[in-house]
């Protein structure tokens, strides 16, 4: 990669990741170029010329938000066996994302499915896209717990799936909107015991 491009990927990341940013403390529909390039010191037609049109970076928000979170909470729970070591260590980095991360920014995924929900058109699929691919890839991890043994042969892997993703809206509504510094100590005495109804 040459100095240009290596700038140019560079000044990109730099938009995305300002976009975001905006994007969680006002929601989706606040991102424009120019507020963005306001916020970078840039042109309006800098931040065109990188990314394009206003729905093509509020896309490149919502992608970069769910690689965070993937980092973040799925990938280093893949070092860990498959079954409930694993459901556990997910839903534990998710917790903790939250109390650290979303708590303090927002959440994309939950806030922008609220702006969203009754608006179709590309942003609310890529949206609906990212959160489906999420909630797929925890299903999977369930499925696993079942399979080893881990959870009654007879859970209803999306009604697991359900709960602790409401679990977590739980926990950004009762640390964002009550205040409640006990929320994430909550939603994790929550799971334990949503863990425990599971068990074999």
């Amino acid at each position: 990669m040459d100095a240009k491009t290596q700038k140019s990927e560079m000044t990109r990341a730099a938009i995305v990741g300002a976009a975001l940013d905006l994007a969680s403390a006002e929601g989706l529909e606040a991102i424009t170029l120019q507020a963005v390039a306001d916020r970078l010191g840039l042109s309006k037609s800098g931040v065109f010329s990188r990314i394009g049109s206003r729905e093509a970076l509020q896309k490149a928000v919502i992608e970069e938000f769910g690689r965070r979170f993937i980092a973040d909470v799925f990938v280093p729970a893949m070092q860990l066996p498959k079954g409930l070591p694993r459901l556990d260590a997910i839903v534990q980095r998710w917790i903790v994302r939250m109390r650290d991360v979303e708590v303090k920014s927002g959440c994309i995924y939950t806030a922008g499915a609220f702006e969203l929900d009754d608006r179709d058109g590309e942003l609310r699929d890529t949206l609906l896209q990212e959160v489906t691919r999420w909630r797929a890839a925890l299903r999977r991890t369930a499925l696993q717990a079942i399979e080893a043994s881990h959870l009654s042969a007879d859970t209803d892997a999306d009604q697991l799936v359900a709960e602790i993703s409401a679990l977590a809206m739980g926990l950004l509504h009762d640390a964002r909107f009550l205040r409640d510094p006990r929320a994430a100590e909550r939603t994790q005495a929550s799971w334990q015991r949503l863990m425990k109804s599971y068990r074999n």
